[in-house]
């Protein structure tokens, strides 16, 4: 299309200059150029579509009827080319308008591609040559109409072409190269390169071609009167005016053409006029589409143009108003929300705490107290101050309900209230405890201390009570066995030390590793025929991934006390089958980590069985250095006496506290 165009811009053009438009003068009157030689070499590539070519076409007739055509005035010879190259006629082949015209209708355009290259070597070696009927000592002229960039090499062979004499006119048109123009034309370039835009702009060019090619212009050598352009013709002229204007019946002024006016424009709503065209706009609330011509409503919400802090709602094209979300009121700003506070403006049915959040609350109850099932009203949890309890010395409350503990020294009997006085004099224990991930750090700091707590209330010696602790998660990691400290001091700060492991929770392995390494007597256990009471303590939080049944069985087979202390979402089924007979003496579970510490208190490992043999070594008392150390044994022994007063009284001050402020 793009060739067509600029073909057809070039002829139109031409036709401009040569065309006999004097005033007063007949429509026969041809341009007075002298003898010239004249090709013109027409891009016919694939982009020139088939009623553009036939555009072109007539434009070529009508050029050629301006032309003074004969053998000894003005010869023309028509060359087109895309790929290839093809002479339409020659300079010799006509020597008549009629000839000419004939031949011009039965041109068949090639449609392939665009070597100008080729084209302009065939005019120079061929179409200029005294065997296609080119003259001696006439001048050379050749017109190349292209539309695009040309597909091989120009500017050698032109360059060559104007050394030989030939002046040529480069015409582009619309996506013509404006380089590859240049690279063709003979200088100077103002005068021999022209790029046309649209049709509508080749009047701007005929003044150039017309003083080339026909000598006098009354446009510059006359008061024309032209309000806009004058285009000279060979002792002629006629006005023309701008795009976008009209010419006046006085043939001289123009007038702008207003297309809105005129109802000539397919604007949806608002209609814009410039001379000659027009462009499209839209009433408030609607912006203009793609198609520059119909408009669309605008929903400032849905593009974000607003200031609304919650909610945004579209009333229509450019309106919208601001609303707010469940829970929240809009302000008198109407743009900003405010939560709804329930239970500051007492909406709310709770007997005892309300919690608010937007729009909605929640009820809760004071220390000591249970929120009931519907959710509003509270029960009392003070159970020891609220049921005959029993306990023989302290009643300690739990959530939803309650257990006994005695004081230090003596021991929680199988009825749970009452307190004896039986303490072992050694035991071997091994604490497995479930680090897995589910456990989070904060809780396994808790279950450290529970350790701590278990470690407190055994009288721990190389000779008396031995303690080991394995940690699990997906595998076993032994953190010290039954040899490695020997003082309660030493297994609490090794306690502390234990890092969290994270990962799985595989009981069983737990189960294996404590039953085949951590009762040997290579990591500590002291043997069987000893009967020093060997204890098994597990401590976890959710089911374990693998199973515990075989080597539950196998650890009370083996002679080993189970205990299982649960918490959370540890199952109970597994715990009561990890503990001994009776089960309810050795299994224990809370729901919350923080109350495990109350477990520790009620936990009593110590076993008194008679015939446990305590380790006696029978030491000279007048040694000195037995005597040196009965002396440090004693003062040690007072010192825990006092710190265990003390602990004692701190314990009392505080059981009174609690009472006073039960009153």
């Amino acid at each position: 299309m793009g060739n067509l165009r600029k073909l057809s811009v070039f002829i139109f053009l031409t036709l401009a200059i040569f065309t006999t438009a004097r005033p007063k003068s007949g429509p026969n009157q041809k341009c007075k150029s002298g003898p010239v030689d004249l090709v013109f070499l027409i891009d016919s590539s694939r982009s020139v579509r088939p009623h553009e070519f036939e555009t072109m076409r007539k434009f070529l007739i009508d050029i050629l009827n301006t032309l003074d055509i004969g053998l000894d005035t003005t010869r023309v010879g028509v060359v087109q080319y895309s790929s290839q190259v093809r002479s339409e006629f020659s300079l010799k082949t006509h020597s008549n308008l009629e000839n000419m015209v004939k031949a011009i209708n039965e041109i068949v355009p090639l449609a392939q591609g665009t070597m100008t290259g080729l084209a302009i070597r065939y005019l120079m070696n061929e179409a200029f040559s005294p065997g296609q009927g080119d003259r001696p000592k006439v001048p050379n002229v050749a017109v190349i109409v292209t539309d695009g960039r040309p597909q091989d090499r120009v500017a050698e062979v032109a360059a060559e072409a104007r050394e030989k004499g030939i002046e040529i006119y480069a015409v582009g048109v619309a996506r013509a190269d404006m380089t590859s123009l240049r690279a063709m034309a003979s200088p100077p370039f103002e005068d021999h390169v022209f790029l046309v835009e649209r049709f509508d702009l080749i009047y701007q060019f005929g003044l150039q071609f017309q003083d080339k090619l026909c000598g006098i212009d009354l446009c510059l050598e006359s008061e024309h009167g032209c309000e806009h352009i004058c285009e000279s013709f060979p002792g002629s002229y006629t006005c023309h005016c701008l795009p976008g204007y009209r010419l006046n019946p006085d043939g001289k002024t123009c007038s702008a053409i207003d297309l809105c006016a005129e109802g000539k424009h397919d604007c949806q709503q608002i209609c814009i006029s410039s001379p000659g065209s027009f462009t499209c706009d839209c009433n408030q609330g609607y912006h203009l589409n793609d198609d520059k011509k119909t408009c669309s409503p605008i929903d400032l919400c849905a593009e974000g143009k607003h200031d609304c802090e919650q909610v945004c709602v579209n009333m229509g094209p450019g309106i919208f108003t601001c609303d707010c979300n469940k829970g929240y009121r809009l302000n008198e700003d109407e743009k900003s929300c405010s939560a709804i506070n329930l239970c500051a403006e007492g909406k709310h049915d709770c007997e005892q705490i309300c919690i608010s959040a937007p729009g909605v609350f929640t009820c809760d109850c004071n220390k000591g107290f249970k929120l009931n099932r519907d959710k509003r009203t509270c029960t009392n949890m003070d159970m020891c101050n609220t049921v005959k309890h029993g306990c023989d010395y302290q009643c300690v409350n739990t959530p939803g309900s309650y257990h006994c503990i005695c004081p230090e020294g003596q021991l929680l009997q199988d009825d749970g209230k009452t307190c004896g006085t039986c303490k072992s004099a050694n035991i071997d224990l091994v604490l497995l405890i479930d680090g897995s991930k589910s456990v989070r750090p904060q809780n396994f700091e808790l279950v450290k201390k529970f350790v701590n707590q278990v470690v407190d209330s055994l009288d721990v010696s190389a000779h008396g009570t031995r303690v080991g602790l394995v940690q699990y998660s997906s595998r076993v990691r032994t953190e010290f066995p039954l040899n490695m400290y020997h003082t309660a001091e030493d297994i609490k700060a090794a306690v502390m030390k234990v890092d969290y492991m994270e990962k799985g929770t595989m009981t069983g392995l737990a189960l294996k590793h404590m039953l085949e390494y951590s009762f040997s007597e290579a990591e500590g256990a002291r043997p069987a025929s000893r009967n020093i009471p060997r204890i098994g303590l597990v401590f976890t939080d959710g089911r374990s991934q693998d199973d515990i049944s075989e080597y539950a069985k196998k650890a009370k087979e083996a002679g080993i006390t189970m205990y299982a202390v649960g918490v959370g979402k540890a199952v109970e089924d597994e715990l009561r089958e990890i503990a001994s007979d009776p089960v309810e003496k050795h299994f224990y579970y809370t729901t919350d980590f923080s109350a495990i510490n109350t477990i520790a208190e009620n936990l009593k490992l110590n076993v008194c069985p008679a015939e446990s043999l305590r380790e006696v070594e029978v030491k000279d008392p007048c040694a000195c250095e037995n005597l040196v150390e009965f002396q440090q044994a004693t003062i040690n022994s007072l010192d825990q006496f006092t710190q265990k007063l003390a602990s004692m009284a701190a314990r009392l001050e505080q059981l009174e506290n609690q009472l006073l402020s039960r009153k």
